[in-house]
């Protein structure tokens, strides 16, 4: 049975999970805490001279659904090296379409559309209750749009199977684009309430004059492209009304919670573990090393986590790994000196007063890529743990167990950015912890997924290694991991942004 201090983790992960049903809820949950543990929020688009000082603990976001924080040291010096926790806020679901609304032949169901977003295991999808989460674009009564988040905290959508006795097939096989599409409600119940939906929801005009009368309008009504239903719910989740709702982003979810599970609670039965697991883990990580009053004094360096949208896409998006977003934010860190941050548009105002040589090798030139070479990434994202009813899809010598470890992923083909140097540095940290490790690669006949890992150290020429928690059924709508691996990953991450700064310099290459 898992200790009372292991169970607490868990615990801790399931009620992050559950209150993040999306990419949006993830990083909104995540300021709350961030928040309450003392960081202030900071702003892209401002400038960080005198709000950014070493001591200080802040974050930022981007499009709602990134979020990096950081907590500077008091022995800070531009150029100095940076301590960062990577993972990804996305998980594999699917998303209403632009226009959702679909009925059945001869008007009996109301209907949504919805596209798969990531690689997700589907079928697991049918016959489970589902509602609706993510963030629309609502009108102010002062004229100003702004974001809210929408949570539906009811089952209000299905995707059923078809029964068995009208098809037998040995494979449960369907397709994505015609047979994956929820249910909504009957028309026929909405029809009774009075409420225009399927069957005679085009909100006529009553002539040609009123129609004209109407202003232009570049897209379709909302109320047309979505049942008028689903946009009322929207609104009241929003306190707008119908018409003030001008888009939304809505992603599909599982209601029901997240719990601990198995015979002794040594399971994590949720939705979305990959990759909040490891999300969560690095946030409370990052609190859980700034603990003492004075943890910050004799730090030199800067310790980071970035948790990023889009992974299970590709990142290649303006909030994905793939982005500026690490890079900027650790290039106006790089230079952080003092109270303020240095203005890189000084130097080619003052270039005029110096050779173009003095300008090229001016030291604040090459702060960046000092604390690149001296900083180290750990790419946080979930881990297969052994199958006991595949044992055949696992290298007979790497098979990760749950609650046995945190895993650290190597892969030949640089899938994973792993290497000796960084396995020799986790190791160390593990050891001060106290936490075990598991090592895993994947068989040489089977295909192997990514991370950012290899992006990022590719583009930042950063020491970079990748790790997670062993899970179960990943990509599923239902996932399954280790309770005490919670408390393992918090443990090693806090000792890692502890303990690099001392590190880093007798580790190297």
């Amino acid at each position: 049975m898992a200790s009372s201090t292991s169970k607490a983790f868990a615990q801790g992960l399931i009620e992050f999970i559950n209150a993040s049903p999306t990419p949006f809820h993830a990083v909104d949950t995540a300021k709350k805490t961030l928040l309450k543990a003392g960081f202030s929020e900071i702003k892209e688009r401002d400038a960080w001279a005198g709000k950014v000082t070493s001591g200080g603990k802040y974050f930022l976001t981007r499009n709602g659904s990134s979020i990096i924080a950081f907590a500077v040291g008091k022995l800070w010096k531009p150029g100095n090296p940076m301590s960062i926790v990577g993972a990804h806020t996305d998980s594999c679901a699917l998303r209403l379409k632009p226009v959702s609304k679909r009925t059945t032949e001869g008007n009996t169901f109301m209907q949504v559309g919805v596209e798969s977003y990531g690689g997700g295991l589907w079928h697991t999808w049918f016959d489970r209750d589902l509602s609706m989460a993510g963030r629309a674009m609502v009108r102010q009564k002062d004229g100003n749009i702004v974001s809210k988040l929408v949570k539906i905290d009811k089952p209000i959508l299905r995707v059923p199977t078809l029964a068995i006795h009208l098809d037998r097939q040995e494979k449960f096989e369907f397709n994505k684009e015609g047979q994956l599409f929820p249910i909504l409600g009957l028309v026929a119940a909405e029809l009774n309430k009075g409420a225009p939906t399927a069957a005679g929801d085009k909100m006529e005009v009553e002539n040609t004059e009123e129609k004209a009368e109407k202003p232009f309008a570049p897209l379709t009504a909302i109320t047309e492209r979505h049942h008028p239903a689903v946009v009322q719910l929207i609104s009241d989740a929003t306190d707008a009304q119908p018409e003030d709702v001008l888009d939304f982003e809505m992603i599909l979810y599982d209601t029901q919670p997240g719990t601990l599970g198995g015979l002794n609670e040594e399971f994590i039965f949720s939705a979305r573990l990959d990759n909040l697991g490891m999300t969560y883990c690095s946030i409370e990580a990052l609190i859980s090393s700034l603990e003492a009053s004075d943890a910050l004094d004799k730090e030199p360096g800067i310790r980071i986590i970035a948790c990023f949208d889009h992974e299970e896409i590709g990142s290649t998006t303006a909030q994905g790994a793939d982005s500026n977003l690490l890079p900027a934010v650790v290039r106006r860190l790089s230079v952080l000196s003092g109270d303020k941050d240095y203005d890189f548009a000084s130097v080619s105002s003052t270039a005029s007063n110096s050779s173009a040589a003095d300008h090229l090798f001016s030291p604040t030139t090459t702060y960046y890529e000092e604390s690149l070479i001296k900083s180290f990434l750990i790419s946080a994202d979930m881990a297969h743990s052994v199958h006991p009813n595949y044992p055949g899809k696992y290298e007979s010598h790497h098979r990760p167990e749950m609650n046995k470890g945190t895993v650290i992923k190597i892969n030949a083909n640089a899938r994973y950015a792993t290497n000796s140097p960084g396995i020799v540095l986790v190791q160390e940290c593990a050891k001060e912890a106290g936490v075990p490790l598991q090592l895993f690669v994947v068989r040489n006949d089977s295909s192997c997924g990514s991370t950012i890992g290899p992006m990022l150290s590719a583009q930042m020429g950063m020491r970079t290694l990748d790790l997670g928690n062993a899970q179960l059924s990943m990509h599923s709508i239902r996932e399954t991991g280790g309770a005490y691996d919670v408390e393992h990953a918090i443990k090693l991450f806090s000792t890692f942004f502890q303990r690099y700064s001392d590190l880093e310099p007798t580790i190297f290459v």
